[in-house]
């Protein structure tokens, strides 16, 4: 029998916060051991500062390995700094938890509706929530190696276990070694913040730091907040055979995005059973007997809804509490590190990358962020984020994807717009797999071809987003989709679709008639 690995506290290491995204670490089973092993090793031994630093990396989530690793591996001295785990919360807490959740959900999805395709399915459908939460973990831990904290000094970066804070405005000190550097990148993230209801401390509650150490499924699980962590969270857990409520202050699901495509996921959650109330408040939260009652105020009207748990996926705070940033002369307000559109801060020697002080809190964003810095803190670089080309996905399904300018931001900006849309329904291999519920929106310059921004509804659309975000980057438009041969059939033929229409409003009637008569006398 395995000897069992001494649980983790504060007494077994002092830089050990329980609180938060260490939560990720329950249950203590062999799989979240490895990640631990990985992540946030116990024995690790800090090393011995010698000299100083190119670049010190505070944070070691996405934008600070992506920094920390392309520093060292472009020949800088660089030390990284994590008092939590590595992976941040991408790995621990983030995209890949739950995309293991929302695959196995879909799973389930599919085998209730393959009737649909002519595949009887007898006896029903079960799911084995403990097991699913198993694959998730043993996934996730496979994966941290890639972030561990061995890893990276392999790579040779100086890796150090604990918290930082700034002593200066060019050091940080790390359980009583002192890091002085000549650059260094706050990467520190955020965390979820909860709103300010009465009684929701004291009944407890859930967040993307801590649902997913679940072990049994909640029989009624309530959602705060219709974002997109919210609306995918609500469709996996129903999906599972949670009953969820989703609830919403905004009078949409996913208000930042396109009213028409927000409405297709909306209609997808409720086939799944999803119960949605927007424009609706929590007002206050009470518990007893194992359940959690939440009182409602909607429209004017009272209501209340009794779960088991309550998952808040509702803002999110940055972290920057405890980094003395006042001693280094680091701006910052409750948004997080304020930073010029060069990544730098109020202090000169030191940038910030990731959620921390930008508005788009995506991995792949706090990648491209980090490659910023890495260019103008270490080379004199001018790359500035403000021309970076931002794509988004939210994982529902179907799936959600954008870039670029939406219609009501561009015509904000004094910009001239036009859209061409194309519903999925008219694509022939939507039709086929059964997923004909979608829509296309691309966005040009009116009296051009040139692409300002598009909305993609699909099962895949954050894999087909980037072909539109390519051509964006490339400087391509409308026409040069059109001209791309796209293999039939496919989802991804609904840009030529698009690409079409536009064409055909570049044939004006009188280039028509000229067409005829040329065509006419060809014909002689």
């Amino acid at each position: 029998m395995e000897t069992p690995t001494p649980c983790l506290d504060e007494e077994t290491d002092p830089e050990l916060d329980l609180t938060g995204e260490l939560q990720a670490l329950r249950p203590f089973d062999t799989y979240n051991r490895l990640l631990q092993q990985n992540t946030h090793p116990l024995q690790w031994e800090n090393p011995r500062p010698t000299g100083r630093y190119n670049l010190v990396v505070i944070g070691g989530g996405t934008a600070g390995l992506v920094t920390a690793a392309g520093a060292a591996g472009l020949g800088a001295k660089v030390a990284l700094v994590e008092s939590r785990l590595m992976g941040g919360d991408c790995l621990n807490v983030g995209c890949v938890p739950s995309k293991a959740l929302i695959r196995c959900a879909r799973a389930a999805a599919d085998v209730r509706a393959a009737s649909r395709f002519g595949v009887r399915i007898d006896g029903g459908v079960t799911v084995d929530f403990p097991g699913v939460m198993r694959r998730m973990r043993r996934l996730r831990a496979k994966i941290s190696h890639h972030d561990s904290a061995a890893r990276f000094r392999e790579l040779g970066v100086d890796v150090f276990i604990g918290k930082a804070r700034f002593v200066s405005r060019d050091a940080v000190e790390v359980r009583g070694a002192r890091l002085e550097f000549a650059r260094a990148c706050i990467a520190t993230g955020g965390r979820p913040a909860a709103p300010p209801v009465p009684g929701l401390e004291e009944s407890g509650y859930l967040t993307n730091e801590t649902v997913f150490s679940l072990v049994e499924l909640p029989p009624r699980l309530a959602v705060l907040g219709a974002g997109p962590v919210g609306c995918e969270m609500a469709q996996a857990f129903a999906r599972l055979g949670s009953k969820v409520t989703l609830i919403e202050s905004e009078k949409q699901i996913l208000s930042k995005e396109n009213p028409d495509a927000a409405d297709i996921v909306r209609r997808a959650l409720s086939r799944d059973d999803v119960r949605i109330i927007c424009g609706g408040k929590a007002a206050q939260v009470s518990h007893g007997n194992g359940t959690k009652i939440i009182a409602l105020q909607c429209d004017g009207e009272h209501q209340q809804i009794e779960v088991d748990e309550i998952l808040v996926a509702a803002g999110r705070t940055p972290n920057v509490e405890e980094l003395d940033l006042g001693r280094a002369g680091v701006a910052h307000d409750r948004h997080g590190v304020t930073v010029n559109d060069y990544l730098r801060t109020s202090n000169p020697q030191i940038y910030a990358a990731g959620d921390v002080c930008f508005k788009y809190k995506f991995t792949h964003t706090a990648d491209a962020l980090a490659r910023i810095v890495i260019q103008n803190a270490l080379f004199f670089g001018r790359a500035k984020a403000s021309a970076l080309t931002v794509p988004w996905c939210t994982y529902t399904d179907p799936e959600i994807a954008h870039v670029g300018l939406t219609e009501h931001e561009a015509r904000q900006r004094g910009i001239d717009v036009r859209t061409f849309a194309k519903p999925l329904s008219e694509v022939d291999r939507p039709m086929l797999d059964g997923e004909e519920e979608g829509l296309l929106k691309v966005h040009v310059r009116n009296g051009g071809d040139t692409i300002l921004g598009a909305t993609l509804v699909a099962r895949h659309a954050g894999e087909m987003i980037s072909e539109i975000t390519l051509a964006m980057v490339a400087g391509a438009g409308l026409k040069t989709l059109g001209r791309t041969i796209h293999p039939y059939p496919t989802q991804a033929e609904v840009f030529r679709k698009v690409a079409d229409d536009y064409q055909r409003t570049r044939l004006r009637p009188w280039m028509k008639r000229l067409f005829t008569r040329f065509l006419s006398w060809r014909r002689r």
